[in-house]
């Protein structure tokens, strides 16, 4: 990490980016930040805003510009591309958004080339495997923010049907950041009690299609708020701001980004949200948890889905 201080930039100054960077902010997390968007106009009025504030949090410079004051970046953020439409899955943005990768990823990678690629545009997935590919930077240190989010919606809708606290609640969402998904229910404990015997034992609430709904509220939770709002932006930033955090202190935290496969789960050459280790150098390890032989089949199924996607791009 950079010496002086760290240095995170932001490509995109939208709902998500532009939240990001204000969650960055709170935290303390960089001495810098900058924010590069197509309109010029927007990311300097979403540094002057932010940068208005900044008598209230620790020491930071923030402001707009291009890509060449992205230089020596530690961290480079990408939430750049078009977003969905109501109506619309995140796989519908694979062509506008794979084009927009191919004018970003190059002139990132020209002034930071030892920086680590966090892509948060969706199709998240395929649009971390596109910049893996443009960027030639080795697969550590491009990640995508991939299950995270998907990962805390799913633990936020188990603490509140066993009125438990959330950070009593271990589980994750693995595969793709997006239909195909699966709830690992096999590795889902509450302080250490399987779901199974926490459900008979304590909360004797749960219904027999209990663990059907809850997967699709999470798998429908962005439309949901896409529909009411627009679009998403506060839970995806602080998401963003976890992994970030992750990575600058080194924490060895165990995150479902989503990294490249290697055999893993018998997954080849797929960027997935699987358990990682996530400290300064980027993906320091794959965890291959142990699920049962219905979520092996579910997760190869979601690799397939992003395989058949990313075989209709021509890099």
């Amino acid at each position: 990490m950079n010496k002086k201080g760290i240095k995170i930039s932001i490509i995109g100054a939208g709902f998500v980016g532009a939240t990001t960077a204000y969650a960055l902010m709170m935290e303390g997390l960089a001495s810098e930040i900058v924010i590069v968007d197509i309109n010029k106009d927007k990311a300097q009025g979403e540094a002057m805003d932010l940068a208005h504030g900044v008598s209230f949090v620790k020491p930071v410079d923030i402001l707009s510009g291009e890509y060449k004051d992205t230089l020596d970046s530690d961290i480079v953020i990408i939430s750049a591309g078009a977003g969905p439409k109501p109506g619309e899955s995140r796989l519908d943005l694979i062509g506008k958004n794979t084009k927009i990768f191919k004018g970003i990823i190059p002139e990132v990678v020209k002034y930071s080339p030892n920086s680590i690629l966090l892509v948060v545009s969706n199709p998240v997935d395929i649009l971390t495997y596109i910049t893996y590919k443009l960027s030639g930077f080795p697969k550590e240190r491009v990640i995508g923010s991939g299950t995270v989010l998907d990962t805390s919606r799913f633990r936020y809708l188990l603490s509140e049907h066993f009125k438990i606290d959330v950070r009593n609640v271990h589980t994750y969402i693995l595969g793709e950041h997006g239909d195909s998904e699966i709830a690992a229910w096999s590795l889902t404990n509450i302080a250490g009690i399987s779901v199974d015997d926490y459900c008979r034992d304590v909360c004797k609430k749960c219904s027999g299609d209990f663990k059907r709904k809850i997967p699709e509220k999470v798998k429908n939770a962005a439309y949901e708020v896409l529909n009411r709002k627009g679009f998403t932006s506060y839970a995806v930033a602080l998401a963003v701001r976890r992994i970030v955090e992750a990575i600058i202190r080194n924490e060895d935290s165990i995150l479902t980004v989503s990294t490249l496969l290697k055999g893993q789960f018998g997954i080849e050459d797929v960027y997935m949200g699987v358990p990682t280790v996530i400290g300064e150098t980027g993906v320091k390890s794959i965890l291959e948890v142990k699920l049962n032989d219905e979520e092996y089949k579910n997760l190869q199924d979601s690799a397939k889905v992003l395989k058949e996607n990313l075989n209709q791009i021509q890099l």
